[in-house]
């Protein structure tokens, strides 16, 4: 394994046991066995290395709803977004701990609000993505006119999102099986709303 996986390696656990706002680049460089200045090499600041920690190393989740776009008019409709409900939910239950610390600290939170920005990345993406895939099967005629993919996404996202910090806070771990009924639950209930008339 190559220094910047081992760092982020380390970076993970150190994020997930303490929280962003209570890790340090110190911290970070010693449990990966190099100096501060070997990690500086391969990440320009502890922001940095939360994002990749996020995007590498936690159950994927928005590239896999940016893939969707490709299959728009082609997969299952439920079967799509019942994998998307599943897979939001193992990453806010993986974030969480990680993330929640930022909110502490106002000045870190602006901080890491700015640095997301100057990506193009932030929570808002996944949304964004989920509603442009659902606008996509709106073209191919697979989802009623009448529906809405932004207030759709929403609800998708929005009832993972609190289904992962309700067990979060009670303390419970991820059960996958009982993760997928609610999502199966969630996307059976959002069907009949898009579903076109003519194929009701």
């Amino acid at each position: 394994m190559g220094t910047r996986d081992t760092i982020l390696d380390a970076a993970a656990n150190i994020m997930r046991t303490r929280g962003m706002a209570n890790a340090t680049t110190k911290q970070i460089a010693k449990a990966a066995g190099f100096s501060e200045a070997t990690l500086y090499k391969h990440f320009r600041d502890k922001e940095e290395i939360f994002i990749d920690v996020l995007r590498e190393r936690l159950p994927t989740f928005t590239p896999m709803v940016s893939a969707l776009q490709g299959s728009a008019g082609r997969d299952g409709l439920r079967d799509a977004l019942a994998e998307v409900g599943r897979r939001a939910i193992a990453f806010y239950y993986e974030s969480f701990p990680i993330a929640a610390s930022v909110f502490s600290e106002h000045g870190l939170l602006a901080h890491h609000r700015s640095v997301l920005a100057s990506r193009g990345a932030g929570p808002h993406k996944a949304g964004e993505t989920l509603a442009g895939y659902l606008r996509a099967e709106q073209k191919h005629g697979r989802i009623a006119p009448s529906a809405r993919p932004d207030a759709v996404a929403a609800m998708l996202l929005g009832a993972c999102l609190q289904y992962a910090f309700l067990g979060s806070f009670a303390g419970r771990p991820l059960d996958s099986a009982a993760a997928q009924s609610y999502v199966d639950e969630i996307v059976d209930t959002l069907m009949p709303a898009l579903t076109p008339r003519t194929a009701r």
